[in-house]
């Protein structure tokens, strides 16, 4: 998955575009979905009700130069954008997904224009944001395995769909699960209703067609997001470590 990931963008780089293969659909466990004609999905998306370990993904290009830096709950650092709470689950497959107290979760996720903080000034991103550390956090997780962050909902940059960084340890900093979470799409989706922000929905790259999560047949990584413009959006979802 890493390797697909850095093959798309050395070529982005050389200013070749690349074209991910779309996938015929990508049906996830207790959504009710229907294919729509831009690949995306209709419904809202639960994830997966099954105990299965998070599937492993890239931390690149942009992950956090000093996590722990950040423990906090609101990553917000003044970046504009719809409000958007993430609640994030941690379970342990080992003790039958059990809530699991006490780890470590990292999150971070580009702004409503497409970039990330602590980075920039080059040909993957532009806008030089290397001195600032918005929308980056750290939290423990609660008994119930639980933490809380308080942003705004992504934006999005070609070659992918909206989602956001996670990185889990134990309470000894062990890394336990690199991994990504991913967005509903489709009628009556928080995604459709923001629409991109200024720069729309045009050239977006869909869930189907992303290298990331086209092949998360059992909706692993697909959180669930509820809410509105006006009061803001809820992410909720369980992820699961060995």
């Amino acid at each position: 998955m890493e390797r697909k990931l850095f093959l798309r963008q050395g070529f982005a780089a050389l200013g070749i575009s690349f074209i991910a293969p779309l996938a015929n659909s990508c049906k996830k466990n207790d959504v009710t979905t229907d294919t729509t004609t831009d690949g995306s999905e209709t419904g809202t998306g639960s994830g997966s009700d099954t105990c299965t370990v998070a599937p492993t993904e890239t931390e690149g290009p942009f992950p956090t130069k000093n996590p722990s830096a950040y423990e906090r709950s609101d990553i917000t650092d003044g970046r504009s954008g719809y409000k958007l709470t993430v609640n994030i689950t941690v379970g342990q497959v080992s003790k039958n997904c059990a809530a699991l107290a006490g780890a470590i979760v990292d999150i971070w996720h580009c702004d409503a224009e497409g970039n990330y903080s602590e980075y920039g000034g080059t040909q993957m991103q532009s806008t030089n944001y290397t001195s600032v550390h918005f929308l980056r956090g750290r939290q423990t997780t609660d008994n119930n395995g639980l933490v809380t962050f308080t942003t705004i909902f992504p934006g999005w940059y070609q070659g992918r769909a909206t989602h956001i960084h996670v990185h889990i340890y134990n309470a000894s900093g062990t890394s336990l699960k690199v991994t990504q979470i991913a967005f509903p799409e489709g009628s009556g989706s928080a995604l459709l209703a923001v629409n991109g922000y200024s720069k729309g929905m045009s050239g977006y790259t869909y869930n189907a067609s992303d290298n990331i999560f086209s092949d998360d047949k059992d909706g692993v990584e697909m959180s669930t997001v509820t809410g509105d413009k006006t009061n803001g959006f809820s992410l909720a979802i369980q992820l699961n470590v060995p």
